[in-house]
């Protein structure tokens, strides 16, 4: 039984008017995805694309739970070192532990967890001086062991420990993940680091970072916090069984909802907003970012990818939203949160002048304001998905990413891109390294 719920009514002009999609466009786009879905099949029965049979796979959790048990082992803190992809997959799962939500974050029980995924010299130091060195452990995670922020962050932590006292514990402290080494190629992170006897965990060499969230790469924080790595599985496999059962794009949650995407590309909306009602999904939405951006947005081709987080983003964006150019596709994501939360005192709300809010809960006001956002844009014109988890929990995250990674795959091969590569990122990476070294 899926946990996700999907609607399109209110993006097809037949339901919303003018401003929404025709359904002439989302049928020429379920066309194409239907052809993306037999490619997807080939790419299932002739094993091109491991990321499909990732949710069905077993025997590694033993070896990520056994990693766990070891950055767990008598640490105050974890800390991942990695960027992008390397990063935001663990952040997604580990906001259901409360990790980076508002107020909450701050209460996390031992050991915390820290993800430093972007180089800022300040923050970087500030965290060396702050943290128990000698209690701390370290997952250095790069695919290719040669991402620039990875190994200059792993550098000055091994000095930060030499400095410390600590030069002859890399291995106690340290685990690396990265793919294996390659014949004649360099592995720079496994240069830096098995000379330290550190172990490493191996990447998987099929699935790029921005698709890793289901592998180590992001099983391992969501392991160290106690998640239950398997339902986690579980739920993406949940995403696929249509596929598996051969069902047609319009009854495939993840079809239909790349088909969606491809007919607002093709009707002149170039941006797609997807609005999470729930602080514990705020790095999801941040994931979905890099995903759709970094896979999409090539030959000319893509919408630009905008995250944002409901209640507190209808006072700064929705009013753009509403009145401002009718160029974007919404998808409102809601949770059931109706009935949970703080009891409003009746009393006290109508001396408020609010005595609506009188034996109400906070998650009546924000299912209510999920409710109402969609129905908003919907009768402004704006055409507005709607994709409701009853309860977040790690099969429903599951079900969440690997619904995303299939929309964002078969969008791409409608489009006719390649969602797996990313060659305009690899220049100003390289460009970055020449302005260092000239100095």
């Amino acid at each position: 039984m899926m946990a996700l719920q999907q609607s399109i009514d209110l993006a097809l002009d037949t339901n919303i008017g003018g401003g929404g999609l025709p359904q002439a466009a989302l049928d020429e786009a379920l066309g194409l995805v239907d052809q993306a879905m037999k490619r997807l099949a080939e790419d299932d029965s002739s094993g091109r694309l491991p990321l499909l049979h990732m949710p069905r796979t077993s025997d590694d959790l033993a070896s990520i739970r056994e990693a766990a048990a070891f950055l767990r082992d008598d640490a105050t803190d974890v800390v991942f070192l990695g960027t992008g992809g390397s990063s935001l997959g663990g952040q997604t799962l580990a906001q259901l532990k409360d990790y980076a939500v508002p107020g909450a974050g701050r209460f996390t029980e031992s050991p915390r967890v820290h993800f430093l995924d972007n180089l800022d010299p300040i923050t970087f130091d500030r965290i060396l001086h702050k943290l128990p060195l000698s209690s701390t452990k370290f997952v250095s995670i790069s695919k290719s062991g040669g991402t620039g922020e990875t190994l200059m962050q792993t550098i000055a932590v091994l000095t930060a420990l030499e400095k410390a006292g600590l030069r002859a514990h890399p291995k106690d402290v340290f685990l690396g993940l990265s793919e294996p080494r390659k014949a004649g190629a360099r592995n720079a992170l496994r240069d830096l680091l098995e000379p330290e006897e550190v172990r490493f965990l191996e990447h998987h060499t099929g699935i790029g970072g921005r698709y890793s969230v289901l592998t180590n790469v992001g099983l391992l924080p969501a392991a160290v916090l106690g998640l239950d790595i398997a339902a986690i599985r579980q739920g993406a496999a949940e995403a696929y069984e249509p596929f598996r059962n051969g069902a047609a794009a319009k009854d495939a949650p993840a079809a239909l909802g790349a088909a969606l995407n491809v007919a607002a590309a093709k009707s002149g909306k170039g941006i797609a907003v997807a609005m999470a009602y729930a602080d514990r999904m705020e790095r999801f939405t941040r994931w979905w970012v890099q995903l759709w951006a970094e896979s999409i947005g090539k030959d000319g081709h893509g919408t630009q990818p905008v995250a944002a987080i409901g209640p507190v983003d209808q006072h700064s964006q929705l009013q753009l939203y509403l009145a401002g150019p009718n160029d974007k596709l919404f998808t409102v994501l809601t949770t059931g949160v109706a009935g949970k939360g703080p009891l409003m005192d009746e009393r006290l709300a109508k001396r408020a002048g609010e005595p609506g809010f009188g034996a109400k809960r906070i998650g009546d006001l924000v299912a209510a304001q999920g409710r109402a956002t969609a129905d908003t844009l919907a009768r402004n014109g704006r055409p507005t998905r709607q994709i409701h988890v009853e309860t977040l929990n790690e099969r429903a995250v599951g079900e969440l990413l690997m619904h995303f990674m299939l929309e964002t795959i078969l969008a791409g091969y409608a489009l006719g891109v390649d969602p797996f590569d990313q060659p305009a990122v690899e220049e100003g990476k390289i460009l970055a390294k020449q302005y260092l070294a000239q100095g």
